[in-house]
């Protein structure tokens, strides 16, 4: 069965704003465009250095295979779009000396805007970026619900008090979705209730203005309705 426009609308709203944010004012009349942003406040967070693992814990963590067949579409569809496909392993405890690799196994498509330490990434879940239908994840990015202020990681603050969703180690325990040979080592990625995902720090510097690796709206296959 197919969402209208309306019904569309209405999970937006009503989804976002019993999460924290208000969206609900923001909403468009049916058919319209996507809401306007409101002016970004000054970001006063700066993501950590990435967590990096011993050549010695790595060598024990199990490298899961490239692509599953059941997503070479989307993974062709990432390349085509200048993005790079990485599967990477769902691991636990990242902040103590014995990490836990877990059963958990997600491909991203990773994009990379610029060079060296001035470049910035941004991570989608492949099948968040190639569904032509609305995910939780794909509206975050696209209606920016406001991130607010709290203590801790500002990044984990947004996905799970903002968004409602969740990261592996928010406990305090550390954890994050790995791969080898990759800058973002151990990358935080915040998985919204319907299993869509886009990293966490990326999607929270672009609700405050700041595009990370490349503005995903002109790549996720999904379109907001009037955009």
């Amino acid at each position: 069965m197919k969402l209208s426009i309306a019904a569309v609308t209405t999970v937006c709203a009503v989804l976002f704003t019993g999460c924290g944010g208000n969206l609900g004012a923001q909403s468009p009349a049916i058919g319209g465009a996507a809401p306007a942003a409101a002016a970004p406040a000054a970001v006063t967070f700066h993501q950590p250095a990435p967590v990096r693992i011993s050549e010695r814990l790595a060598a024990t963590i199990p490298e899961p295979v490239s692509v599953d067949p059941a997503e070479t579409q989307a993974a062709a569809y990432c390349k085509s779009t200048k993005g790079v496909v990485e599967t990477r392993t769902a691991l636990y405890g990242t902040n103590g000396s014995q990490p836990l690799a877990l059963a958990g196994v997600a491909r991203f498509c990773q994009y990379t805007k610029g060079k060296g330490s001035s470049s910035s990434r941004i991570h989608i879940l492949l099948s968040t970026l190639y569904t032509t239908k609305p995910t939780l994840a794909a509206l975050a990015y696209i209606l920016k619900p406001p991130s607010g202020s709290c203590q801790g990681n500002p990044a984990s603050c947004y996905c799970a008090q903002v968004l409602g969703g969740a990261e592996i180690g928010q406990s305090g325990a550390g954890g994050g979705w790995y791969k080898k040979n990759s800058i973002d080592q151990v990358l935080e990625a915040c998985v919204l209730p319907d299993m869509s995902s886009i990293d966490s720090w990326g999607i929270l510097y672009h609700t405050n203005g700041i595009i990370r690796g490349i503005d995903l709206t002109k790549v996720m296959r999904y379109k907001y309705p009037g955009s």
